[in-house]
């Protein structure tokens, strides 16, 4: 098989031709229910408060979970709703409803197969870690304020989508608090955290909502459920449909797209690492993403909100004995089951409960520590770190998500251009300074009128303007200028830009440009762009003892160079 074609293999079809046997069915359909009841109830509270209806958040778990683990690049990937997707789908529902949702999503899938076929895999891991830190920060935060309303049992006139707003709202509602929801939601929370400390396979969250549930309704606590809110829950999956598309709308959904892209992307692949840590085994990410792409294109026609792969829930499946995407299958299908089945009980559940195992999520997602220690970091890390956690939590995830790359990219392409160098190691009588030369090139005798520059660094276009500034120093006109680039690894457009212009002016002042030790990617630079012809092949020399000879050739009579020899 091509690499072509086994960069883009789903896992399940590497597995089946490895050879699957009975006892990896056995521990993947364990591993498989165990993880389908722990995405119950996550699903349902996802959903909710992503603004969508709770049966929503089960439909995404069992469509786009059995997508991705059918066409995953990773062996033990499970997909659903995660809490990542929690702030940025509230956004767009608020703003364009439902079926704006649909549309989103059903792009952001197109974008997400595309960047798969483009192997763009690698490249998307490279996504700041500042930035995801802060994004990421920002989200738990807000999904933690979001669950006060609920977890307080707050009677409110309103729910805005702004944070500030909410807050505000919020703290006018605090004389309608619930005793019995705070109750509620401060037993789930202390069930969670203490049922992680029981070695069971029996998920805390469960345990949280059955007893909660059991004691709202045995005692007939006056308490909000998702029966009262929602009314009652289908007990099966809806027929698929196409959503009402107004075209006028569709330029002002790409950019919420292009977000909910980048996190499907970006959540799936550090899952995957996790998963690839885990078991030992190396997930292909080109395959990931081309299965994130389907499950968002198939998640959303049959009423589901947007799925990638969940760290805590492809965990889950690797701790209790998942090996290989049948486990993930198996929840799906875990999770259809208990719909058909159980799908009128989940009515019962308190919205203080899912508020409680919501606050935990947030608190797990927060990663405090990690932020706390980025703040000590350096200060261009320190900028995008706040920057993204601000816009995120004041503004919009979309537009923290995006400024936060820009301006990540922005400081690199600064330090990159600070550790560059332009240099002269010539003084105005041509002869060779105490850089190097001596050791490297001990005959070495330059002609009168030469002088000689050195790049060390990426030749890009931060470092442009300081090649030029530098070559606009040399005091007197001389006849040859060697620039020796033996330290140059990468070269841009914007670097050979600088460099024609630089020959270009050289030219009409009788003055001759010879590159010296250029290295691959620089010369495949010049040997593509044409640059190479105009600058003339001679004047481009593979190493610095050739560079003198040309000089000589070019500036005078020779006179001694015998024994040169550099790079």
């Amino acid at each position: 098989m091509s690499f072509w074609a086994s960069d883009l293999e789903p896992k399940l079809l590497t597995v089946l031709r490895e050879g699957y046997h009975r006892h990896d069915l056995l521990s993947d359909a364990m591993a498989g229910v165990v993880v389908g009841v722990v995405a119950i109830p996550l699903a349902i509270a996802f959903a909710i408060a992503s603004g969508v209806r709770p049966e929503q958040g089960l439909y995404t778990a069992i469509v786009g979970g059995f997508v991705i683990s059918l066409l995953s690049g990773s062996r033990v990937q499970i997909g659903g709703p995660t809490g990542a997707f929690v702030v940025l789908v509230f956004g767009v529902v608020q703003r364009f409803g439902y079926d704006g949702l649909v549309v989103a999503t059903l792009l952001a899938g197109a974008l997400l197969i595309a960047m798969g076929l483009a192997r763009l895999g690698a490249i998307i891991r490279f996504i700041p870690y500042p930035v995801t830190v802060g994004f990421t920060t920002g989200i738990a935060l807000i999904i933690g304020v979001g669950q006060l309303a609920d977890g307080a049992g707050l009677v409110l006139t309103r729910t805005p989508a702004n944070f500030v707003e909410r807050v505000i709202v919020y703290g006018e509602g605090l004389g309608t608090t619930n005793p019995w929801a705070v109750g509620l939601c401060g037993l789930t929370v202390a069930v969670v955290l203490l049922w992680a400390r029981v070695r069971s396979r029996i998920p805390g969250p469960l345990v949280a909502l059955l007893v909660t549930s059991l004691a709202a309704g045995t005692l007939h606590l006056p308490v909000e459920t998702i029966g009262s809110r929602f009314g009652a829950i289908p007990s099966s999956l809806p027929m698929p449909r196409l959503p009402h598309v107004d075209l006028s709308l569709v330029p002002q959904l790409f950019s919420p797209a292009l977000s909910i892209a980048l996190l499907a992307g970006i959540e799936s692949l550090l899952s995957a690492v996790v998963a690839d840590g885990m078991t030992g085994r190396k997930h292909r990410s080109n395959a990931e993403l081309v299965a994130q792409g389907v499950a968002n294109l198939a998640s959303p026609l049959f009423g589901g909100i947007p799925a990638t792969g969940a760290i805590a829930r492809t965990a889950t499946n690797v701790k209790n004995g998942g090996r290989t995407p049948v486990a993930g299958i198996v929840h799906a299908l875990t999770v259809l089951l208990v719909l058909s089945l159980l799908g009128r009980w989940v009515a019962l559940v308190p919205m203080a409960t899912l508020a409680g195992i919501l606050l935990v999520v947030a608190y797990n997602m927060s990663e405090w520590r990690l932020f706390l220690g980025l703040l000590r970091g350096p200060r261009s890390d320190v900028m995008v770190l706040l920057s993204t956690f601000a816009l995120t939590v004041l503004v919009d995830l979309t537009v923290a998500i995006q400024v936060g790359v820009v301006l990540a990219a922005l400081l690199f392409m600064r330090r990159m251009a600070e550790v560059s160098e332009v240099r002269a190691v010539t003084d105005q009588l041509g002869q060779a300074e105490r850089l190097g030369f001596e050791a490297e090139n001990p005959d070495v005798t330059l002609p009168a009128g030469t002088e000689v520059f050195e790049i060390a660094g990426s030749f890009f276009f931060g470092a442009a303007q300081r090649f030029s500034e530098a070559l606009a120093e040399i005091q007197r006109q001389p006849r040859v200028v060697i620039l020796r680039m033996r330290d140059v690894f990468a070269m841009d457009a914007t670097g050979l830009r600088a460099l024609e212009e630089v020959h270009h002016r050289f030219q009409r002042q009788g003055v001759t440009l010879l590159l010296s030790g250029v290295r691959a990617q620089p010369m495949m630079v010049l040997v593509r762009s044409g640059a190479l012809e105009r600058f003339g092949e001679d004047n481009v020399l593979g190493s610095f003892r050739d560079a003198v000879e040309r000089a000589w050739s070019v500036a005078g009579p020779r006179e001694d160079v015998e024994g040169a020899e550099g790079a």
